[in-house]
């Protein structure tokens, strides 16, 4: 069974005006451009302007704060950012101290980020997975790549809406609505879903509403907006980057992981964020695995590289399919050698899969509210449940809540139904799935398309998925990067690239690789709809 199946499956300097915001009949009328000036700029560009002092980061971060209040609030109305950090410009003030006493943090010193509002800070914003009963609520810790983003300099100066529960509360979802955030809207077409359940992060980067964007991903939950959006989405190792502080569905899937619009700011993120936390023992390993990802991105990155082409991940859009096979001739140019292949047993793991994630939502849910939100007005699954029940005009207008019901209802993890479906998913996506397949035929990646291109919004019958590459590397625990590879009817289409366990540094040499090679990337213009004649 495919993720989409249970979370659905159910899982310039300044502003300018060269592009466009959406006008009536999906025409595009001129206003604040996300396609020039710096704030479409990367890390490298902005870190290069602020080291000359042509800029600060006082200065980029009230540009964004104006650019959001422009294209999210008002304008094309994205929905993207929930809520802003109050103290943004106070952090960011005090990052242009530390620079002009000479002490610079490193490449992400003054850099604005978005961060996903499941992902904990102790700061005056709230943390609540964009559900209504934990509207207000916030963190008494950072959770700890929090922390590591604030060591390294950036400035967090908001949080993203995203799927409410990271789309882990019906099967019938529309991916992007929050009880408290309302709906995120594709700047690609205003009509069109962003995928999730990091869609405002999806959206917020590919719209330039900050330098970097963090989501989370259980099963697709990065790379599919991403792959929506038209940006860059990397779903690291399980174990890469800490779990602490994140509101969990299922602690053998969830990690969070850069959304961005180039492959180089996302590695640079993921270098920031990446590293052992002693309070997550799937961490343990993270420090002997951790690389120089800025070393990784080379223009020869796929040079002598061997990659398996996914083909039982083609076949669910012919244009989709089109796209890809014209960029698989990017990567031969390029030097890599081709193999269709068959990724194995992929069949398998499906219903244990969602076994899996019920059986570790509501504990992990306890969990976390115990250690990072212990004043919140809900305790337990239970707890949220009764309180969508009660607020349910507010909570459920669209989609009510199966699967927040059946994790409720599974037993402890000690289970044996539990133990046996989370045997299954390793055997199938592991020894017998991405291993075997990348042992057998000697590759050093998989490529595939991402997914489909955004579905309209649909309230009625819920999303409308066009196939998915995410699940394997999402059992796995594998890495998984997702890059531009052009459109179609002006939607985005991504290709996915896929690895074995701690192959974050390789993939990103082949994904940034093709990045420059093919270029694929632009920013949107912001049409309520696509016009498609007939």
């Amino acid at each position: 069974m495919k993720r989409r199946e249970f979370v659905q499956l159910g899982i310039g300097a300044g502003i300018t005006a060269s592009a466009g915001i959406a006008g009536a009949g999906g025409a595009a009328t001129p206003a604040a451009s996300a396609g020039s000036g710096i704030l479409d700029a990367g890390v490298r560009e902005q870190g290069a302007q602020m080291a000359s002092g042509k800029l600060t980061s006082s200065s980029l971060v009230k540009q964004y704060l104006a650019r959001i209040a422009a294209v999210d609030k008002a304008g094309p109305r994205l929905n993207a950012v929930i809520e802003t950090n109050p103290d943004a410009l106070q952090i960011a003030a005090e990052m242009d101290r530390e620079r002009a006493a000479g002490k610079v943090r490193g490449p992400l010193h003054g850099i604005p980020v978005l961060l996903k509002d499941n992902i904990a800070t102790a700061d005056k914003m709230s943390t609540s997975a964009g559900s209504l009963a934990l509207d207000g609520v916030r963190a008494t810790r950072d959770a700890h790549i929090v922390t590591l983003l604030r060591q390294a300099g950036a400035v967090i100066i908001g949080k993203t809406n995203l799927s409410e529960w990271a789309n882990m509360r019906s099967t019938k979802s529309v991916s992007g609505w929050s009880g408290r955030g309302g709906q995120t809207r594709n700047p690609y077409a205003l009509d069109r879903n962003t995928s999730g359940s990091s869609s405002g992060s999806g959206s917020a980067a590919a719209a330039a509403l900050a330098t970097l964007t963090v989501g989370t991903e259980t099963d697709g939950s990065i790379v599919s907006p991403s792959s929506s959006c038209g940006i860059v989405g990397i779903k690291p190792t399980l174990g890469l980057l800490s779990r602490g502080g994140i509101i969990p569905i299922a602690h053998s899937q969830d990690t969070a992981g850069p959304m961005t619009r180039s492959v180089a700011d996302a590695a640079l993120m993921l270098a920031a964020m990446a590293g052992a936390d002693k309070d997550d023992a799937a961490t343990a390993d993270a420090g002997r695995h951790v690389k120089d990802y800025a070393a990784a991105l080379r223009t020869d990155g796929l040079k002598g590289k061997r990659i398996g082409v996914a083909r039982n991940f083609f076949g669910a859009n012919d244009a989709v399919d089109a796209i890809i096979e014209k960029e698989l001739d990017v990567l031969r140019a390029q030097g890599a050698t081709l193999v269709d292949v068959k990724v194995p047993n992929t069949d398998k793991y499906g219903d244990s899969e969602l076994q899996v994630l019920l059986h570790e939502f509501a504990p992990g849910l306890a969990s976390y509210l115990k250690n990072y939100a212990p004043h919140a007005p809900v305790k337990t699954m239970a707890d949220v449940i009764a309180f969508n029940e009660k607020n349910a005009a507010k909570e459920m207008p669209y989609f009510k809540q199966e699967h927040l019901v059946a994790a409720a209802a599974k037993p402890g993890l000690d289970a044996r139904e539990y133990k046996e479906a989370l045997a299954n998913d390793l055997r199938y996506s592991r020894d017998e799935g991405i291993d075997q397949v990348m042992k057998e035929h000697k590759l050093d990646a998989l490529v595939a398309p991402t997914g489909g291109p955004a579905w309209l919004t649909d309230y009625i019958n819920g999303d409308h998925y066009g196939g998915s590459f995410s699940t394997p590397a999402a059992v796995a625990g594998y890495p998984h990067i997702t890059v531009p590879a052009g459109f179609t009817r002006g939607l985005p289409v991504g290709i996915s690239f896929v690895g074995g366990a701690w192959s974050e540094a390789s993939l990103i040499g082949m994904a940034y690789a093709y990045e420059q090679a093919s270029k694929r990337r632009r920013a949107p213009t912001y049409p309520s709809s696509i016009n498609i004649k007939f």
